[in-house]
């Protein structure tokens, strides 16, 4: 990088090898803003784009969360969406998205994680489009109007933040569409980084008990030690699945849990939720982002326990802005930094790598 010029990784075809270009470093938009992008996290997502699993155009600067630094400034712009007064320097986060506001799902519906015209860094901003770099595996990255910027609060540390930078503000949605009420038992399938968020989230709620069903176990081992979780179950590389899983079970008195939350991304993992729920109960699907396929479930299990399945999709930047807030929360009760693997900007295709294989749980790519 020059003082004028800018690296970032860019997928250019879907299996092929990431490239690191260099690109002119733009002028700060009027009502946005130029972030110098310290840190990038690599998410599952991140994944599926590079082999193509969603249709997004290419060349693509990747990255879709992030954490920097305020570069430069735009016309009209001084404060970040809380009012908090910004300059150059100040450490940010940003959402990924950004809603029309206009289309039926924005204006009729309230639903933005749904907006028809939903821009959104790192996944659908080609380097062909208005502003090239527009994802956070950067050296810089360019903020448009309308992003919602969060200055961070003293004290947080950058890979604190960036541990759950996607998986904290997707489940603060979720929880927003079911929330965890006092005293409940939940379960949470999936021990990646959405399934740690639920988890640990769900503790601040007020969950009595929050069973985490994941693996493999030397991830649950540190989830145990963080504080994650209250039971830790591996039923990935369990011998006998069904035999895990009824351990699951049993350790909600054998009646099921009052919320159970889908967080695995496999689609088999639906079928045992429904059977994981308690009758009345709630089943909470956050996990499937991806079409990963068709599974085979049993809608007997829905009627005869009578549950509530509940779907969730995405973020918003207010989700974004409550992950944000209880920053202090969470990291004064877990270390979240320890969950995090940090790869230099160069070295991306070892970060998917190691996060497709599972010995990275949460990589972030420093620059």
């Amino acid at each position: 990088m020059t003082d004028r010029t800018s690296r970032a990784v860019v997928l250019e075809g879907f299996g092929a090898p990431l490239a690191i270009r260099e690109f002119p470093l733009p002028t700060a938009p009027p009502g946005g803003m130029v972030v110098a992008s310290r840190y990038g996290g690599v998410c599952g997502t991140d994944l599926h784009l590079q082999q193509g699993h969603l249709d997004v155009p290419v060349p693509l600067v990747l990255g879709h969360e992030g954490l920097g630094t305020v570069h430069e400034l735009g016309a009209g712009v001084g404060h970040d969406t809380h009012g908090t007064p910004l300059a150059v320097g100040d450490r940010v986060m940003w959402a990924s998205s950004i809603a029309c506001g206009t289309c039926v799902p924005c204006s009729a519906h309230l639903e933005p994680t749904l907006c028809e015209r939903r821009r959104t860094y790192g996944v659908n901003r080609p380097v062909t489009d208005d502003a090239s770099l527009a994802g956070s595996w950067a050296e810089h990255i360019e903020l448009a109007a309308g992003t919602t910027v969060i200055r961070l609060p003293d004290g947080i540390e950058p890979l604190t933040a960036m541990s759950l930078a996607c998986a904290g503000p997707t489940m603060a949605h979720a929880f927003e569409r079911r929330p965890v009420r006092l005293g409940e038992t939940v379960i949470v399938q999936g021990s990646g980084p959405v399934g740690l968020a639920a988890a640990a989230l769900a503790q601040l709620g007020g969950a009595r008990r929050v069973i985490l069903a994941g693996g493999p176990a030397k991830r649950l081992g540190l989830a145990a030690d963080l504080g994650i979780g209250t039971d830790h179950v591996d039923v990935v590389d369990a011998a006998d699945q069904e035999a895990a899983l009824a351990e699951v079970l049993a350790l909600t008195g054998g009646r099921g849990a009052d919320l159970v939350i889908e967080c695995a991304g496999v689609p088999a993992a639906v079928g045992q939720g429904l059977r994981l729920a308690r009758r009345g109960g709630s089943y909470l699907v956050v996990g499937q982002y991806t079409d990963s396929g068709d599974a085979l479930i049993n809608p007997h299990q829905i009627v005869h326990r009578q549950l509530d399945v509940i779907g969730s999709w995405a973020f918003t930047g207010a989700h974004l802005a409550r992950y944000i807030g209880l920053l202090p929360e969470l990291a004064g009760r877990f270390d979240l930094a320890r969950l995090v693997t940090t790869y230099p900007l160069e070295d991306s295709a070892s970060a998917l790598r190691d996060v497709a294989n599972g010995s990275a749980l949460k990589a972030v790519l420093v620059s």
